[in-house]
């Protein structure tokens, strides 16, 4: 495993990061989520991303569960606020003060942990001011129960506006969680150059693109049975974008250069998002411990400028780069 700062801070975190989002407590049974943890650890994997929203809070039950009695200082453990969670009252959503109090502290039982190590913002929240958010974060931060604060899906204005007001309050704001893959490179014009400036990093989810960048999808064939694209809790709504045969055909293309280089698809999609310098780390998600030793494999993996010039080409017409396509509710 390879390891990479996060931010402007001292905080290192595993190339490769597990997460947990579309599987456990509702995809995948105790026993398979465990095993997949389990698969994590073993292969080197030190930073673990969840959020109080995935299966309702289970999701981070199940990670408290599977991380129980590890050295907590070997470890990185990160969650988010913002989505309700339990009855939906009309405080158990957003990024005002009452919700991520009492979000980070039920998050702390449900991960058995005193503290986290990123607490990020789930989503922006246009409803209350910047400034009851970060005051908020700040007290957690002075309390000790988190130690740097990240957001997720903020657009570069918002990350810009997020990180003076970070900086009055002497907020630790390290990074940005976005959807980032060959596919979907929306980042790269707006939010990239403004993490740049202000000193944070991305944590890239779906980096192969929910599944259709290991070219599982045929142009003109029928979806695999049990693939996500079939599983509405597995994110069938999310996968649906890109299953039209034109991009299917273009994914198809990878094959004989990931051949060459020695890569599955799969991998080769993962050490993609990881040639962005701006890119500290990758969110796989497994459903069994063989998908985590396979994807872990693009830890440390250099893609030369021959072979991302020909992923570009194979990809052509088919990428997405609309910056405008980085919004929050």
């Amino acid at each position: 495993m390879e390891f990479r700062r996060l931010g402007r801070s001292g905080l290192n975190v595993s190339e490769i990061s597990y997460g947990n989002w579309l599987t456990h407590g509702s995809q995948v049974e105790e026993d398979q989520a465990q095993a997949c943890i389990k698969a994590a650890l073993d292969v080197g994997i030190t930073t673990f991303d969840t959020a109080d929203v995935y299966a309702n809070t289970a999701a981070e039950s199940v990670l408290g569960r599977g991380l129980k009695g590890l050295r907590r200082e070997s470890l990185e453990i990160f969650t988010k606020v913002y989505w309700p969670t339990g009855p939906k009252g009309p405080n158990d959503t957003g990024l005002g003060r009452k919700h991520i109090m009492e979000s980070a502290h039920a998050s702390l039982k449900r991960l058995g942990t005193d503290y986290v190590d990123l607490y990020q913002a789930h989503r922006f929240d246009r409803t209350v001011p910047l400034e009851e958010t970060f005051l908020a974060f700040a007290d957690l931060v002075r309390q000790g129960k988190v130690l740097y604060v990240g957001v997720s899906e903020w657009t570069a204005e918002q990350i810009t506006q997020g990180a003076a007001i970070a900086r009055e309050l002497k907020v630790p704001l390290i990074s940005n969680q976005p959807q980032y893959s060959a596919l979907w490179r929306v980042i790269e014009a707006q939010v990239i150059p403004a993490s740049e400036r202000e000193g944070l990093s991305q944590i890239v989810w779906s980096p192969i693109a929910q599944g259709v960048l290991t070219g599982k999808y045929k142009p003109g064939q029928a979806l695999p049975e049990g693939s996500r694209a079939t599983d509405e809790k597995g994110g069938a709504n999310m996968v649906a974008r890109f299953l039209n045969d034109d991009v299917l055909e273009r994914v198809q293309r990878l094959q004989p250069l990931a051949d060459k280089a020695g890569l599955t698809m799969a991998q080769l999609a993962v050490a993609w998002v990881l040639q962005n310098p701006n890119v500290a780390s990758a969110i796989i998600g497994a459903s069994r411990p063989e998908q985590v030793h396979e994807n872990v494999k693009a830890a440390g993996v250099k893609l030369d400028a021959d072979l991302l010039a020909a992923i570009d080409e194979a990809l052509d017409g088919v990428t997405e780069t609309d910056p405008t396509l980085t919004r929050s509710p």
